[in-house]
């Protein structure tokens, strides 16, 4: 009974030592109070960058996870739970978007800090205030902007949170430099920005896909040197009219995946999704009614890229993907596929395997 008070006295007193009083200011410029390192977290999005920036053991303070985010991209969570079968074991607290984020049960697992992204946040509304009221600290980040700024921001807010300050910083360099080194080749080639279209294959080849405005794939072609032809008509993410897609005749297309789809028409793309199944895919789309005469298929200008790598950290290997898509001379040494995987090597317990950037 003594030595089981002594060992509680010291485990008490540890947390003490080690839990320092810190603020921060998140994406939102919000000042937020909390003991770091967190010891009962809730992700709310983005639960491979935490890992990736808090190592592994940071899912030893996880107390609550917005599971389905990770389960969508089925062969990487069986990877991650294969590996660590207790994150199947961490409770689910629901979707924002489908309305069945719960309150009560984020309330009922005690947690210290709420990690959310800026587009939970907002969409939480008053919920946030009952929250806050319960003593829970919400911290927003957000990697689904795609600016250098944000993600920086984020990467080092999750080093404060999971006590990884330095190694945060060193992702957040390496990210940094990515930018910087492509920006300059960019500056110095002094070339015409080619037209650029993205789009989401779940659907295959006969229903045109989402595409996307000023953030996620569109904040990275344009970032990578693209003139993104559906930022004039879409903000975020939606649907051209399919005309529109014709008319303004891109000279690079890339279509995004995952490993699973809708029809067996759908562009298949990340973990055990083989390579030729997926060229197969990509090649589908040539055929769609009217692109027969878009600068891109006649050139054979067409890319496959995992729609799982995009709004995380992971990311600068896609704007690599995207600059050499674009300006495949300036940008001939680069192996942006190898880049993916190498961020796993460095820093992650799990490497995936697959086919995760393609060009025909």
């Amino acid at each position: 009974m003594v030595k089981s008070f002594v060992v509680l006295v010291f485990t008490f007193c540890a947390s003490l030592v080690w839990a320092d009083q810190v603020t921060v200011k998140d994406v939102l410029g919000r000042d937020v109070t909390f003991n770091a390192p967190a010891q009962r977290v809730i992700v709310g999005f983005y639960p491979e960058d935490y890992m990736a920036i808090g190592t592994e053991a940071a899912y030893d303070k996880v107390v609550g996870v917005s599971r389905y985010i990770w389960e969508a991209r089925s062969a990487n969570w069986e990877m991650y739970v294969k590996h660590r079968p207790s994150l199947q074991d961490i409770p689910a607290i629901g979707r924002v978007d489908t309305q069945t984020f719960s309150v009560e049960k984020v309330v009922s697992l005690n947690p210290d800090v709420l990690v959310l992204a800026d587009w939970q946040y907002k969409g939480l509304g008053t919920d946030i205030e009952r929250l806050e009221s319960a003593g829970i600290k919400v911290i927003v980040v957000d990697y689904n902007a795609q600016t250098l700024e944000r993600h920086i921001k984020s990467t080092e807010l999750i080093g404060v949170i999971t006590g990884q300050e330095k190694r945060a910083a060193a992702i957040a360099a390496d990210y940094k430099n990515t930018v910087e080194m492509v920006n300059k080749r960019l500056a110095d080639a002094n070339l015409p920005a080619p037209k650029v279209y993205t789009e989401f294959g779940a659907s295959g080849v006969q229903e045109l896909g989402f595409t996307f405005g000023k953030n996620m794939w569109g904040a990275i072609s344009t970032m990578a040197g693209g003139d993104n032809i559906s930022a004039p008509f879409v903000e975020w993410w939606g649907k051209l009219n399919p005309e529109q897609v014709i008319a303004s005749n891109p000279d690079v297309i890339v279509i995004t995946g995952y490993e699973t789809g809708k029809g067996t028409d759908s562009m298949l793309m990340g973990q055990g999704v083989d390579d030729t199944e997926a060229r197969k895919r990509l090649e589908g789309y040539k055929n769609r009614l009217g692109w027969s005469t878009i600068s891109a298929v006649q050139n054979n200008r067409l890319y496959g890229a995992y729609h799982g790598a995009c709004r995380t950290i992971l990311d600068a290997a896609m704007i690599e993907f995207y600059a050499k898509a674009m300006y495949p001379e300036v940008f001939s040494d680069l192996d942006p596929e190898q880049a993916y995987l190498d961020f796993y090597k460095k820093y992650l317990p799990a490497t995936p395997e697959g086919i995760f950037t393609l060009a025909l």
